[in-house]
C-alpha cells in the first residue's frame, strides 16, 4: 500500500515509529507536513497539493495532527475523506475529542464515567456552581487545552472566581470554559490507555514529580507499567468508540466510584512504548492494512 502520515514532526518519535514499521512490512511511505498542504475544491475535484504536486494514488493516510493546527489538520483529513482516500483517524472525531465539552457530553452519552463537569460563561454565580460541584477545591480548564495546558486548581472560591474572570479576558474567540470536580483520590496520578481498533494495547500509570496535580509527561510527571482492571479496560474501549476513534490515547483516573475519563486523545504520543515495553506501532499498521484493503475491495467491487 501506499500510506501517506501527516505530520509536521518528521523527527518525531511517533512519525519515525510509523513509518519504520510501515516500510518493515512491505508499504511505501510518505511523511507530509500538513500545514503547508493545501485543498482545491471544485465540482467532482477534491484534491489536496504539497509543494505544488496533487497527492493522489494514496491507500490510507495516518493523521498526526497537533492540538494547535486541529482546525486546518482537520480540514485536510477532510479533504482527503472527500477523494475516497481511507483515513485512520477521521477528520470529525479529531474536532469531536478536541472540544473538551463536546467530548465531555459525548462521553456521559455513552454512559461512560467522568469526573461531574460544568460549562459556565459568567462569574456572577460562582458560589453556585462550586457548591453544585461539591465545594472548593475544582478544577478549571479550557476547553481547546492541551498536554496540561489551560488548566488550573482554584482551591478556593475566590481564587475559582479570580481564575474565571482570568480566563474570560483571555478567551476572546468563545473558547467554552469547564469546571470539574476535584478528585482528592487520584490527585497528581492518572492512566493512559492506548487503544487500537477496539483494543487496548499497552497502558501506563503517570505520577506527578512534585505537588502540581497534573500526572501529563509534558510537564515532566513519570510513566511507569500498568495492569488495566477489566472494568478500567472496558472503559477505555468505550470511551475511544464514543468519539469515533480507531486510535486513541484514553486518560482516565480512578475513584471511589470508579474509573473517571479526563481525555481522549485523537494523536497519542508513543513513549508509552518504552514505559509499559508495549509494541504500539505494530498494531497500528495491522489494523490499516485490514480496513484500507477491505475498503478498497469494498469500492473495486461497488464499481
Amino acid at each position: 500500500m501506499k500510506i501517506a502520515i501527516l505530520s509536521n514532526g518528521p523527527g518525531n518519535y511517533s512519525t519515525k515509529r510509523l513509518k519504520q514499521v510501515a516500510i518493515e512490512r512491505g508499504h511505501e511511505v510518505d511523511v507530509i507536513k500538513y500545514r503547508d498542504c493545501y485543498a482545491s475544491i471544485e465540482k467532482s475535484q477534491p484534491m489536496v497539493w504539497y509543494k505544488g504536486e496533487p497527492l493522489v494514488g494514496y491507500d490510507a493516510v495516518i493523521p498526526r495532527i497537533a492540538s494547535y493546527m486541529t482546525r486546518y489538520g482537520a480540514s485536510i483529513v477532510r479533504q482527503f475523506e472527500m477523494q475516497g482516500v481511507y483515513t485512520l483517524t477521521s477528520s470529525i472525531s479529531i474536532v469531536r475529542s478536541r472540544d473538551k465539552l463536546r467530548s465531555m457530553q459525548l462521553l456521559a452519552r455513552a454512559g461512560v464515567g467522568i469526573p461531574k463537569t460544568i460549562v459556565s460563561r459568567g462569574v456572577t454565580d460562582v458560589d453556585n456552581l462550586i457548591e453544585t460541584l461539591g465545594g472548593p477545591p475544582v478544577i478549571i480548564k479550557l476547553a481547546r487545552g492541551t498536554h496540561g495546558n489551560g488548566v488550573v486548581l482554584a482551591e478556593t472560591k475566590k481564587a475559582a472566581k479570580s481564575v474565571l474572570q482570568a480566563f474570560y479576558v483571555m478567551d476572546q474567540d468563545g473558547t467554552n470554559i469547564l469546571l470539574q470536580e476535584f478528585v482528592k483520590e487520584s490527585a497528581g496520578e492518572d492512566i493512559r490507555a492506548f487503544v487500537v481498533g477496539g483494543k487496548v494495547v499497552a497502558s501506563m500509570k503517570r505520577q506527578s514529580l512534585d505537588d502540581d496535580f497534573r500526572s501529563n509527561l509534558h510537564l515532566g510527571g513519570t510513566g511507569e507499567k500498568i495492569k488495566l482492571t477489566e472494568e478500567e479496560r472496558k472503559t477505555a474501549i468505550k470511551a475511544a468508540r464514543s468519539m469515533g476513534l480507531n486510535l486513541a490515547g484514553v486518560d482516565m483516573m480512578r475513584s471511589e466510584r470508579g474509573p473517571l475519563i479526563l481525555e481522549v486523545n485523537s494523536s497519542p504520543g508513543f513513549g508509552i512504548e518504552e514505559v509499559s515495553g508495549r509494541d504500539v506501532t505494530t498494531p497500528i499498521i495491522e489494523y490499516i492494512e485490514r480496513n484500507a484493503k477491505r475498503r478498497n475491495k469494498k469500492d473495486k467491487v461497488g464499481a
